[in-house]
């Protein structure tokens, strides 16, 4: 019995072995199966799914300066999901900085456009190297240290004239700076302007002039430095016939509103700068003042009052006599003594700091003998441009909203204005419609001329999150082709109800502008802005238009560059038509926004709406826009709009 019971047990674990055994083969011939199919898969397809770089110690970094360049390891900027190795993204409509306007180069095979047609090809090659990394510039370490700098600087006329005329100032100048020239009006001569010297009972204008201004050399690079004071003394040749002295400032080619010194003391009730008067008194030669003497010696007499001797000094220039003129900065503003004595003074402008006035020039009728500069700063921060970036996550783009986007602003920008950005970003964009992603701004940026710049725009750009890079090399001719990237981005990208263009000088009333476009019932097209109706372009001088370029002798109805709205109706006409090559083309991108309106208009009736408080030239009362404002103008305006919850300019000290 016991051994029937051996035997049974036998046969089970023999035939247990021998199904295990079974099932090994079968497993073993399922895996020479499975990789008898995977190989030539592999062979096929290649091995573009997975990483082709070996699984190898990284390479050791044999310098300090190798070390430097390695970029540290990269990290995703929002939380990882849970389910998916990959990082997920806040704007996914938005993973592309470049735009996607679609350029076909035929769009510009006619004579007149051949310089952005290159322009686009150049820029568009240099992109996609710098996307490689084929762009490099050699490693320089920035350092965050003081520049240092003399104390004081002196030049002989020649050595002054050697220098192109201008006297660098490294460091700027600071509270009790002071400049002295010392120098000789030349005789007046003819004027050689044709459409300035005017000849009245046969005699031709004669001038002596001369102009002493204070530049912001350092402040943009590529760009005419603004000026920051300009004085200019007019013996001869002024319009009104006599001598003068006019101080003013100028950023971006547009001045300011001047001060002018005629020979009248300004009056007891203006404003006065650190206690001095803006103008001083002169002896003019239609002064009435020995006619008043007599009545107020003879109304003096009666009263029993003491006679005053008055001094009156002349004009503090004259022709080919030798004067000594010193320049200084004080609390509230510069003030100009000649020969001793105090004949001007001129607030300072809140768009720059003393620490901005980087070069001293002098031109015009004058012989320079010698200039002295005392008592400057002996110390500056970097001037690199990029040392206006404030990397912090405070100031990056807000996710776009699920509710839509009421308004896309689209900045106009030049890729070295990394100062204009950042102000930008810490004014007005911090408004709550655009935290909210109700409005939506982007800075719209061509590509410069300079390596190192695109590579920091580059990096702005993918850290930001609020530039879209228009891939051709930046001419001021071809910013027209910025303003159709914002509308393909606008109605594309964004879906915007309304899109707005404006200049990264621009200070925007985010809330005033939006109003102002909800005046227009909806559903019809708009276009709103400050028009100008019946403009002529101009035939001559810096900015003037051939007849190639624009044949008919009247403009459109166009709303000025720093600001304008339009409907989106209006901005997917343009994309299509410059997609199908039938946009016409001209290089003043607001003339070409009005006569693209113009044309749309044929079709389907638009609302123009004119306002002047979309202002052209600087700030006005109650403004919706402000134009040509510096960056720490812009910072003030914001802050003002904060504090005071209406605006007000900054313009002024």
């Amino acid at each position: 019995m016991r051994r029937a019971k051996l035997d049974r047990f036998g046969t089970f674990f023999s035939l247990t072995r021998q199904r295990s055994v079974q099932i090994l083969i079968a497993i073993g011939l399922l895996y020479l199966l499975l990789v008898t199919v995977e190989i030539p898969f592999v062979l096929r397809t290649g091995f573009s799914i997975i990483s082709q770089d070996p699984l190898s110690r990284p390479s050791r970094l044999q310098s300090k300066e190798a070390v430097e360049e390695k970029d540290a390891p990269s990290r995703p900027l929002e939380q990882v999901s849970q389910n998916s190795y990959q990082p997920t993204q806040s704007r996914p409509s938005e993973s592309n900085i470049v735009s996607g306007l679609v350029f076909d180069p035929k769009t510009f095979d006619s004579q007149l456009y051949k310089p952005a047609k290159v322009a686009w090809e150049v820029g568009r090659k240099f992109w996609e190297e710098l996307q490689a990394g084929k762009v490099r510039i050699e490693a320089r370490k920035v350092e965050n240290r003081s520049e240092s700098c003399r104390h004081s600087i002196s030049l002989s006329g020649s050595e002054f004239s050697a220098q192109g005329r201008v006297m660098v100032l490294p460091c700027g100048l600071t509270l009790g700076s002071h400049i002295t020239l010392v120098g000789r009006p030349k005789a007046a001569h003819q004027e050689a302007q044709p459409n300035i010297a005017l000849v009245n009972d046969g005699e031709s204008v004669m001038v002596s002039q001369f102009k002493v201004e204070l530049l912001g050399l350092k402040t943009v690079e590529g760009e005419e430095p603004p000026r920051l004071l300009h004085f200019n003394p007019r013996l001869k040749g002024d319009w009104s016939g006599k001598p003068v002295i006019e101080l003013n400032t100028c950023y971006r080619m547009q001045w300011g509103s001047a001060l002018r010194c005629e020979g009248w003391k300004s009056k007891a009730d203006d404003e006065t700068v650190d206690g001095q008067v803006k103008c001083e008194k002169w002896i003019r030669d239609d002064d009435s003042r020995s006619v008043e003497s007599k009545a107020t010696w003879w109304l003096s007499r009666l009263v029993g009052r003491t006679k005053k001797v008055p001094v009156d000094w002349p004009y503090s220039f004259a022709e080919e006599k030798l004067f000594v003129l010193t320049l200084s900065a004080g609390l509230e503003g510069y003030h100009i003594n000649v020969d001793g004595r105090h004949i001007a003074s001129f607030p300072y402008h809140s768009g720059f700091s003393l620490e901005d006035a980087t070069g001293l020039s002098l031109s015009g009728d004058v012989d320079l003998h010698s200039v002295f500069a005392a008592s400057l700063p002996s110390s500056h921060p970097s001037f690199a441009p990029q040392k206006h970036l404030e990397m912090s996550t405070r100031w990056r783009a807000p996710p776009l909203s699920e509710r839509g986007v009421e308004l896309f602003i689209g900045i106009l920008s030049a890729g070295n204005h990394f100062a204009e950005r950042m102000a930008v970003r810490k004014s007005w964009m911090r408004h709550s419609l655009v935290e909210s992603s109700t409005v939506v701004a982007r800075f719209f940026v061509a590509l410069h001329a300079k390596g190192e710049v695109n590579i920091e725009l580059k990096k702005e750009a993918e850290f930001f999150g609020d530039i879209v890079i228009v891939p051709y090399m930046d001419n001021y001719d071809l910013v027209v082709l910025k303003t159709v990237a914002i509308c393909e981005y606008g109605v594309r990208t964004m879906s915007a109800k309304y899109i707005m263009k404006c200049d990264d000088d621009t200070f925007v009333r985010v809330d005033a502008v939006i109003k102002e476009a909800h005046k227009v019932p909806e559903g019809r097209s708009l276009y709103v802005g400050n028009i100008n109706y019946y403009h002529k372009p101009l035939r001559y001088g810096k900015w003037a238009v051939t007849y190639e370029e624009w044949p008919e002798e009247d403009y459109p109805p166009y709303a000025n560059g720093p600001g304008y709205i339009l409907s989106s109706d209006i901005a997917k006409f343009i994309v299509s038509e410059f997609e199908r090559r039938k946009l016409r083309l001209f290089k003043m991108e607001d003339v070409s926004m009005g006569m693209w309106v113009e044309k749309f208009n044929t079709s389907r009736p638009v609302e123009y709406m004119h306002s002047l408080k979309f202002c052209q030239f600087g700030c006005i009362e109650d403004y919706y826009t402000a134009h040509y404002q510096s960056p720490r103008q812009m910072i003030c305006m914001w802050d003002k709009l904060k504090r005071l919850g209406r605006p007000q300019c900054c313009s002024m000290r």
